[in-house]
């Protein structure tokens, strides 16, 4: 009787091939990559998972998930042949499983959190006291899209609760918004309110930005940051 393959198994494969392609003798275009020239890879793979997901395309999400695995051990291949400071991708590894543990106590350890709020409020804690961050909002991403920063910003600052003053027009948002019937029709709102900037000559992504900057102003302000 044949024992099962070990779960992960195939990764040391993936790890195998890697090795091989940026080794000599391999392939020219995979040796010559760097962290740099990759960045735009790794930028696409990545949103044609969501891509993916959002069809609800299982078949096309693990080839997809398979293609973003192939950046992380791409990465780590070259990272360890820096000559000054090397790493490998049982490195990578090592190091996010000492972060699930850690940002986990409610499992490996004995803190309590019952619900997802808390599980979330608890890993932003532990994030920030790891890390030496003062804000909520320290450590989001600025090159992120302007509505998955600007979702993040009030995301993260929901636990400041009433210490934050309202949005400004959130009145009239939630006006319009009681008009709405499904996600999809928030979805036709925003794709309107973006052609009417452009009929303004607004730029959308631009402006959500500036207006995402401005509330992490406020935000650190309630936190008493300058």
């Amino acid at each position: 009787m044949t024992d099962s393959p070990r779960p992960g198994e195939r990764l040391l494969d993936l790890v195998a091939v890697m090795d091989r392609l940026r080794s000599p003798g391999g392939c020219p275009w995979d040796a010559r990559q760097t962290h740099a020239s990759l960045v735009e890879y790794l930028v696409e793979e990545a949103y044609e998972t969501v891509e993916a997901i959002e069809e609800a395309d299982r078949v096309g999400l693990r080839e997809e998930l398979g293609d973003l695995l192939l950046q992380v051990v791409f990465h780590a291949r070259i990272a360890a042949e820096d000559v000054a400071d090397p790493w490998t991708i049982d490195d990578v590894a090592d190091g996010i499983v000492s972060k699930l543990i850690s940002r986990h106590p409610h499992v490996f350890g004995d803190v309590s959190a019952d619900t997802p709020e808390q599980v979330e409020a608890n890993w932003h804690a532990l994030k920030a006291k790891e890390k030496g961050r003062e804000s909520v909002t320290d450590g989001i991403p600025a090159a992120l899209p302007a509505l998955v920063h600007a979702g993040k910003v009030l995301s993260r600052s929901a636990t400041l609760g009433e210490r934050l003053p309202d949005l400004p027009v959130q009145a009239s948002a939630d006006a319009v918004m009681e008009q709405m019937l499904t996600e999809a029709d928030f979805g036709d709102l925003l794709l309107a309110l973006v052609a009417a900037g452009r009929g303004r000559d607004w730029d959308a992504e631009s402006a959500l930005r500036m207006a995402a900057r401005r509330r992490i102003a406020v935000i650190r302000a309630a936190e008493g940051l300058a």
